[in-house]
């Protein structure tokens, strides 16, 4: 019987928040920091934002993305530490930098829900 590791699985969430970070964040970044401020594009308004981020769909898809961010954050820092600064403590390392990504991915978790309870 071969054994299964989940190593495939944690390069795959890798893979797919180092997409959401290529494609999403910079349209965000301009967005929020250039055409609104700048005038370039009408910002909504305050109700049609809540309207958006109370809809449990929009939460749902935010709360993934921001998942598959942290894994691949905590993927690229554990390989920074291993490859980069030579810290040879492999168990440890990915011990620390996943399970930040996951207790952060719990603290996602429960604001998601708390903010669809305050709003709902």
């Amino acid at each position: 019987m071969t054994t299964r590791r989940i190593e495939p699985l944690v390069w795959l969430m890798f893979s797919g928040g180092g997409v959401i970070a290529a494609v999403f964040l910079p349209v965000l970044v301009f967005l929020f920091a250039f055409a609104f401020p700048l005038g370039w594009i009408t910002a909504p308004d305050h109700e049609h934002l809540l309207a958006v981020a109370g809809n449990p769909i929009t939460v749902v898809v935010l709360f993934g993305m921001f998942v598959v961010l942290l894994v691949h954050a905590a993927h690229r820092f554990r390989y920074t530490l291993y490859d980069g600064l030579q810290i040879k403590a492999k168990v440890a390392t990915a011990a620390i930098c996943y399970g930040a990504a996951l207790f952060l991915s719990a603290v996602a978790f429960f604001t998601f829900a708390f903010l669809l309870e305050a709003w709902g």
